[in-house]
Order: C-alpha cells, then sequence, then structure tokens
C-alpha cells in the first residue's frame, strides 16, 4: 500500500499498510486478538529501523522487517508500556533481531525482558539519520511515552501508544488522578505544542490527527475518561 493510499487502517492478519516519507518509511501491522498495532520505522538513507511495541505475531514483525530493509537491520526495539498486549513478541524479537530495547523508565521494571534504554521525557533516539523525540505521557502507565517524528515540510509524526485515540486519551480506570494527570499532559505536552496537521498512530485502531481532536479536549476533560 503506498503513500498515497495510505488511511491509517490495518486489517487484523493483514498486510502492513506502508507510507513512504522522502526521509522515513513508515510500516503499520495489527496484530494479535486485541488488534494491536506495531509500527516499523526505515531511514530511508541507511535502512536503519525502529521498531514500536513488539506487540504479538513475531513472525508477522519479522516479515515486516524483512521488507522495510535490505538486511532485516533492527536497530532499536521501543515499547510504549508496559502492558502484556504490547509485548507479546518482546523476547522473541530481542532472540531474532539483537535490536537494543527501550521503553518509559517507570515502566521498564514492569518488563519482563531487559530494557536498555530507559526513556525519561525528552530523551532522543537516533536510528540511521533519524531521530526521535520521547514524549512522557503518565496516566495510562506511570511510564507511557509518545514517539515524535519531526518531518519538517513533511509535518510532524506521533506515535502514541494507548494515550491517545480517535475519541479521547487512553483508559485510566475511571481514576480521578490519572485521568488528570494524562489529560493535563495530553494538552500540555502535546496539544499546545504540535499543530493540527501532527499525524496520530495510536496504539489500537486507526490513526487521525490533532486537528480532528482539539475541539474535543474541554468535553473529554468534562466527562473524565
Amino acid at each position: 500500500m503506498a503513500d498515497h493510499e495510505y488511511t491509517g487502517h490495518v486489517e487484523p492478519g493483514g498486510e502492513p499498510a506502508v507510507r513512504d516519507l522522502e526521509h522515513l518509511q513508515i510500516r503499520k501491522l495489527s496484530v494479535g486478538t486485541m488488534d494491536n498495532n506495531a509500527y516499523l520505522l526505515t531511514c530511508r538513507s541507511t535502512g536503519a529501523q525502529l521498531l514500536i511495541d513488539a506487540a504479538a505475531e513475531p513472525d508477522a514483525l519479522r516479515r515486516m522487517i524483512a521488507a522495510g530493509a535490505e538486511h532485516n537491520w533492527l536497530d532499536v526495539i521501543l515499547t510504549t508500556h508496559s502492558h502484556h498486549d504490547h509485548v507479546g513478541a518482546l523476547a522473541e524479537m530481542i532472540a531474532a533481531t539483537g535490536a537494543r530495547t527501550a521503553a518509559g523508565a517507570e515502566d521498564a521494571k514492569e518488563i519482563a525482558e531487559k530494557i536498555d534504554l530507559p526513556l525519561a521525557h525528552g530523551d532522543v533516539i537516533e536510528f540511521g539519520e533519524q531521530r526521535v523525540e520521547i514524549i512522557h505521557l503518565r496516566g495510562h502507565t506511570p511510564g507511557s511515552v509518545a514517539v515524535l517524528w519531526r518531518g519538517g515540510e513533511e509535518g510532524d509524526h506521533l506515535f502514541t501508544g494507548d494515550s491517545l485515540f480517535p475519541g479521547g486519551v487512553g483508559n485510566t480506570d475511571r481514576d480521578p488522578q490519572r485521568f488528570a494527570q494524562l489529560i493535563d499532559d495530553v494538552e500540555q505536552r502535546i496539544f499546545d505544542r504540535l499543530d493540527d496537521a501532527t499525524w496520530v498512530y495510536p496504539g489500537h485502531g486507526d490513526d487521525t490527527t490533532l486537528g480532528a481532536e482539539r475541539a474535543s479536549l474541554p468535553a473529554w476533560r468534562e466527562r473524565g475518561w
């Protein structure tokens, strides 16, 4: 699926959707029984790759990695948060690729596999000639992170895990303190900083943009979830 056909929708058991940008190639794949999205970011000039959420179906993930780079080079596996449905294939993918692992520092201790790079807000991860910025979004879990790639004229691309979806923020189990923390972080660290054209790639389901969601922020805060 070429970029001009990219919609942000993928089917469980289907092939990855591919978005071709000048400097970065993005693949999106639905895996597992909970329709988890796994994303592969490929530096177009070097072939270096970063996988976001080795959630399930390691064979499908390996095929996606092989399609992204000639030498199956995976530099980093980044886990957005520690919930079981986002780490189901992590051990197998580490064994298969030897990639470094990264996760939010507060969640790293909840992940059985060794995390090489415990991440804090504002950290930067480089792969090939590309770099992504880590945005700590507290509330869904203590160490949930979003991943921001700034593409200049090609716009900002934000991978939000389970912290931001079309229609609202992630689950906080109706805990008022957790919800307040997450909605504050999402507003201050994402919506107050990035423009409406920013493309949002969530941990489950279809993509959205900040512009499509911005007007709903007061309603989200009012409803409390």
